[in-house]
């Protein structure tokens, strides 16, 4: 009878042949995650007291992972800056406590309506941003997005006035000194770009640009460009130097007004964007960020450049720019933040392919090419600024050697990373060993993504 029993137990409880297929199916997509997981906290690291990396978190898609899954990933990748394109209280609720700084963003259909209503920009800080602070660091709000590259003559009569009634509204609640108020805008404002000295705005938009420049000197507010040197390179690839645009090793250029050299196109375009503040002439000097620039894995046959080679090429080195602290040649002892678009490949982006194509990483997580890194250094620990700022760091950043090798030339360069003093190599490595022990249980536990 015990025999019996026993029979008939291993029986009940023995899994069927489905079933176990369903589990081992599981158990290799949390394996293919951890897996990404690894290789992304092995490229990407970026110590304390250098140059932050911002990335830009969209969600134009119907497949992205939950929040809790794209904060593993950023932690990974070491991106104390995020930039939404919305005020997300899921995302902002799932960073509470990351020590990540978030630039949240008021999207544009809300913009008129606060240019004419106070109450209303009091409104949307009650209920997007005083939830989720301090758990959550917001430290920035972006009002509308390219709007006057745009056409709407009502848009760009509001977007000032909607910026000083959001700015009105936290100063209601004594939190202008920790959250600033801007907007980002593409190179489409500028009426020429080259040679970078020459660049000025548009004539048609100076009349909301420089009252617009006033007020970010005013709350020490950022001015944002969204600069993509693909989009050169693919309007003209044949005169275009591939090398310039990737930050590969070229002849350059030379600004023959002020003598300066520019060996890459996204320098050239931030000091164009300098160069037309300065000639706007609107008072005190603004801080410029790149809010947005990045290269597509993926394009239509007439799409020139778009292949993960030279995704891998610009991301890569653009993260070693930014990990050593690099500025601008018309502004070197700036070191220069910049905003990596994006965390994710979008895939309900309306345009041509390239658009659903600038992830770093793909909807399940795993790489959207490779990043090619040869034995990094990873060190430093995870820790944002409250009020947006970097700090210094004690000891020295060393770039670790690349498949271009130490000095970041040659084809090939992948993502870089940096490491500091031993002592923060020593604890970022006990983060890390606890990241991986936290991912692993979850999987072995059967907790991951259920």
């Amino acid at each position: 009878m015990a025999a019996i029993s026993n029979a008939v137990a291993n029986t009940c409880c023995s899994p069927s042949p489905l079933l176990r297929r369903r589990r081992a199916t599981a158990m290799a997509e949390r394996a293919q995650f951890l897996l990404a997981i690894a290789v992304v906290v092995r490229a990407f690291g970026v110590a304390a007291g250098g140059a932050s990396l911002g990335v830009n978190y969209g969600q134009v898609a119907d497949n992205l992972p939950p929040p809790q899954a794209a904060a593993l990933l950023l932690r990974a990748l070491n991106a104390t800056r995020v930039k939404l394109y919305d005020a997300d209280a899921r995302v902002l609720s799932a960073f509470a406590g990351s020590g990540a700084d978030f630039t949240v963003g008021l999207p544009d259909r809300l913009v008129p309506r606060l240019a004419t209503d106070p109450s209303a920009a009091a409104a949307w800080v009650r209920a997007n941003v005083l939830p989720h602070i301090p758990a959550t660091s917001i430290t920035a709000i972006t009002v509308g997005n390219e709007v006057l590259s745009g056409n709407d003559s009502t848009m760009l009569r509001s977007l000032l006035p909607a910026m000083q009634s959001l700015h009105a509204a936290l100063a209601a609640c004594n939190l202008t000194a920790r959250v600033a108020v801007t907007t980002a805008h593409s190179l489409a404002v500028l009426s020429s770009s080259f040679p970078p000295s020459s660049a000025a705005f548009r004539r048609e938009l100076l009349p909301y640009i420089t009252p617009l420049l006033a007020f970010l000197a005013k709350t020490n507010s950022p001015f944002l460009i969204n600069a993509y040197p693909y989009f050169a390179y693919k309007a003209d690839p044949g005169r275009v130097d591939l090398n310039y645009v990737l930050f590969e090793a070229n002849a350059g250029v030379g600004d023959p007004a002020t003598g300066l050299h520019y060996d890459n196109m996204l320098h050239a375009q931030v000091d164009a964007v300098r160069a037309a503040i300065c000639r706007a002439n609107y008072g005190k000097p603004v801080e410029i960020r790149v809010s947005e620039t990045g290269w597509p894995s993926q394009g239509d046959d007439d799409e020139a450049g778009a292949t993960p080679e030279n995704a891998a090429r610009y991301n890569g080195n653009l993260m070693r720019l930014v990990a050593q602290g690099k500025g601008t040649p018309a502004a070197p002892g700036e070191a220069l933040q910049v905003y990596v678009f994006a965390l994710f490949n979008e895939d309900m982006k309306p345009g041509p392919a390239s658009e659903r194509h600038y992830g770093l990483f793909k909807p399940d997580g795993t790489p959207a090419y490779d990043v090619g890194v040869k034995a990094p250094t990873i060190g430093g620990s995870w820790k944002g600024r409250g009020n947006g700022t970097t700090g210094g760091g004690a000891g020295g950043l060393v770039v670790a050697e690349g498949p271009g090798g130490a000095d970041g030339a040659g084809p090939g360069t992948g993502f870089y990373t940096v490491s500091a003093a031993a002592h923060k190599v020593k604890r970022w490595q006990c983060w890390e060993s606890l990241l991986f022990a936290t991912v692993f249980l979850a999987m072995a536990s059967g907790l991951c993504w259920s």
